[in-house]
Parts: structure tokens; sequence; C-alpha cells
């Protein structure tokens, strides 16, 4: 009988289980996590700040659900992975053995490294405690400051508007994630939010947090302003957790480095999600992503190569619907520009593929807060950013991860004050209605 060791109760390691208990219904399963709360939405975590979802509905699986995996939950932290041996050795000072061996274990915020980010009040959002912690702070805060560049910041701002805080943002350049999103789509973003009641602050850095008997009181940025505040939130990336990792001659880059069946460079250990680095077939480059739906996919199937089936892992284009100030936006393939000094590393609910600098020209338009940008290579679209109106979002979507050419609609797409979203969903229409004669749809 074999014996599965998943370290990690992120989707990521939750899905190997699944994945491998659907083959071996008899090996043994063993899961370590010393994360309290075990398996949870992340994502949801910034619905559950605005009050749009009630703690209880994070929690994806019932006592029955893991009953019916049949694994066995260890409330612990593996400290040492001994390869030679097959082994793990535990905080508590017990040592388990393992035929196979997943690493899940995600990442961290990069922490915020200032005078005085020890003080009660200085918060992140990388947990459910961390959630939790950021409401109850909440309730007697009159005024926040929150810096960062990516989605979790604006997560942190949204949560505490609906909360009733009055929230500064602090932003290092004169965009927001400037490496995904364009000025314009920055500019509509930052504005909804200004309409909500947040002040922008530009070109802005902290140099210090103010305390008062050890409790936040305010800040002290680089020009020398004081802003009195109650609360400091940060969420300025996310760090791979590599400790394990580099502790046992595994291979490392940003991540974890894997091969196409998530298998690292030592026997029988394999690696998913935030903490792994995988191969990009749309770059040619190893990337991390930070988005749910990989990490499922990735967690499903390293736990089928582990019950011994043999299956690739292709990295789709990267693609995620998410909320920015309110507004939906569906971000799908390669859309950015590089770095971007407002980030630190890659952030949650991000993928390193976006923001690779294309090799192609941006076709766009916008209506109001409506916003659509293709970009556009030599034979097929390479990415799409829809903000607002998402009536495009399945043709784009279907376009880009199948590579349709595109050059019958290429010289079409380019010319100015072109009517973009006519030209798509009639080629969409016409692509499917190929399809559909030859019996495949795209």
């Amino acid at each position: 009988m074999r014996r599965y060791l998943i370290i990690g109760s992120g989707v990521a390691g939750i899905s190997a289980i699944e994945a491998i208990r659907k083959i071996d219904q008899s090996g043994e399963i063993i899961l370590v996590s010393d994360d309290v709360h075990g398996y949870y939405s992340r994502p949801g975590l910034a619905y559950y700040l605005t009050g749009e979802l009630a703690e209880e509905h994070l929690f994806p699986f019932s006592k029955s659900d893991f009953k019916n995996l049949n694994l066995h939950f260890l409330h612990a932290r593996v400290v040492q992975i001994k390869p030679t041996e097959h082994q793990v050795l535990l905080n508590t000072g017990k040592v388990v053995r393992y035929d196979r061996l997943l690493i899940a274990v995600g990442a961290s915020a990069a922490k915020l490294r200032l005078p005085g980010s020890e003080h009660e009040g200085v918060v992140k959002l990388d947990s459910l405690e961390d959630a939790r912690l950021i409401l109850r702070l909440s309730r007697r805060a009159r005024t926040a400051v929150v810096v960062g560049g990516g989605i979790t910041a604006l997560e942190i701002v949204e949560g505490l508007l609906a909360r009733g805080v009055k929230t500064h943002f602090l932003l290092r350049g004169q965009t927001y994630w400037g490496n995904v999103l364009d000025g314009i789509e920055s500019h509509i973003v930052l504005n909804k939010l200004q309409e909500e009641g947040v002040k922008i602050h530009f070109n802005t850095e902290i140099e210090s947090i103010l305390a008062k008997r050890g409790k936040v009181a305010g800040i002290q940025t680089k020009d020398g302003r004081r802003l009195a505040c109650d609360l400091v939130a940060y969420a300025i990336g996310i760090r791979p957790r590599l400790d394990l990792a580099e502790s046992s001659d595994l291979q490392t880059n940003r991540g974890i480095l894997v091969d196409n069946h998530l298998r690292t460079n030592v026997p029988d250990i394999f690696a998913a999600g935030d903490v792994a680095e995988v191969y990009d077939p749309f770059t040619g480059q190893s990337v991390i992503d930070s988005l749910w739906g990989p990490a499922r996919d990735q967690g499903n199937v390293a736990g089928t190569n582990m019950a011994g089936i043999s299956v690739p892992y292709a990295k789709p284009i990267p693609f995620n619907v998410t909320r920015l100030a309110h507004l939906t936006t569906t971000i799908i393939g390669t859309v950015g520009k590089g770095a971007d000094k407002d980030l630190v590393g890659i952030a949650r609910g991000d993928s390193e593929t976006w923001r690779q600098l294309p090799d192609a020209i941006a076709a766009q338009s916008n209506f109001d807060i409506n916003r659509l940008r293709i970009l556009v290579g030599q034979n097929t679209l390479l990415g799409a950013i829809v903000m607002g109106d998402q009536s495009l979002s399945k043709a784009l979507h279907k376009l880009i991860i199948h590579q349709e050419e595109i050059k019958s609609i290429r010289n079409q797409l380019l010319q100015p004050d072109a009517p973009l979203a006519n030209i798509i969903a009639d080629h969409y229409i016409h692509t499917s209605e190929k399809y559909a004669h030859s019996n495949h749809q795209p």
C-alpha cells in the first residue's frame, strides 16, 4: 500500500488528494498543515471583508467531503525533508515516512520592513486570521492607510470602505498595477475609488509608522508629510515558501522548479500551486501563477502522476475574472509591460505571464467605464483585458486560448477607431460556424 504525504491544505493539496483517491482507493494519504482553518477559499477573503460572504461560506468542503477522501490529518509543520530516507520531520518531533510527497505550501505575503511595522494595527491579508484581524480592528478604526499595487491591496481598500473606514491609498508611482493595466485602465480604477471616497496619494512612500502606546497612530512619508491613521495595511507582493525546498537539495529559482509532470529534481517529490515554478509554452519561460484555477489544476495533475498515471501539465494561457473597484475585469493571456515599481515580486491573483512585454500592437477602445484592450500578434491574439461590459469575454477567451488565426481581420483591428467589438464578434461567430461544420467546438 502506497503512502502519499501532502504538505499544505490549500487548493493544490486538496486537488491532489482528490486525484489520488480517484485512482488509488486503498493507498494511505496523510495531509500535514499548520493552518488551523484547513482548506478554505483564499479568493473569497475579499468578499468576506466587504460583508458579501459569510465566514462559513469560505469553506468549500464539509466534514463528509473530507471523510470520503479517507485521509489522515496532522496539524503540524514540516521542518525538514529527508529525501534519501523518504521521510519528513515535524515540529512535534514526529518522523513520517512517505512513498510520494507533494509540496503545496503556497506563498506568503512579502513583509513590510519599515520602522514601526511591528506595532499593533499594521496588517496584511494573507489568511483567514488576517481577515479576522482587519475586521476586528476596523470596528474602532476611523482612518486607514493602504500600501500596495496589486489585487490584494485593492481588496483591502474595498473591505475597509465597506466597513466605514476613511481610507488613504498610497502608490509609489502614478498608476495602479502598472505592469498589467495600462494608463487608461489604471485611471478607470482609481477614478472609481476616488468617487467612493478613497484618497489617492501618488508618488508616495512610507518612511516610518508612528505609534502611541504601541498602537498605530499615523505614518510619515519620505517627503516629510505626516498622516494620522489607526490602521496601516500592506500588500506589496508574495514570496513562494521555499525554506523546505532549499534545505532539501530541490532546485529552485523564484519557486520550486518542476517538469511538465510537476516533478522536482528529487525522486518521488512533486510541487504544485503558488510554490511551483512551471514552464509556460506561451512565453517559453518558467513562471509562477498565484491564481486559484492553475493551483487547482496543478494539484490535480500532480496527484494523478503521484498515483502512477502519467499525465503532463499543459499550462493554459492565464485567465482570470476579478473585480477592480467594483468593476468586473477579465484578463487573458499576455497583456503587461514588464516591471512595476509598485509591486515587489508577484501579487496574489496574478500571473507572471501577464507581466510579459508582448510582441504585439494594442488595439483598444473605451466607452465611459467600459474598456477593451486587445494585444494583436502577427497571426493570433496574444491577450486581452475587458473591463465593465463582459459581452466579449467568452469570445476573446476562446480565440486566445485556441490561438485562432486572425489574418483576415488583423488590418481591420488596427484601423484607428475600429469597431473592435463588432469585428471580434463577427470573427468569433465565423470561427464557431467553421468548427460546428467539423463537429468540433473551439
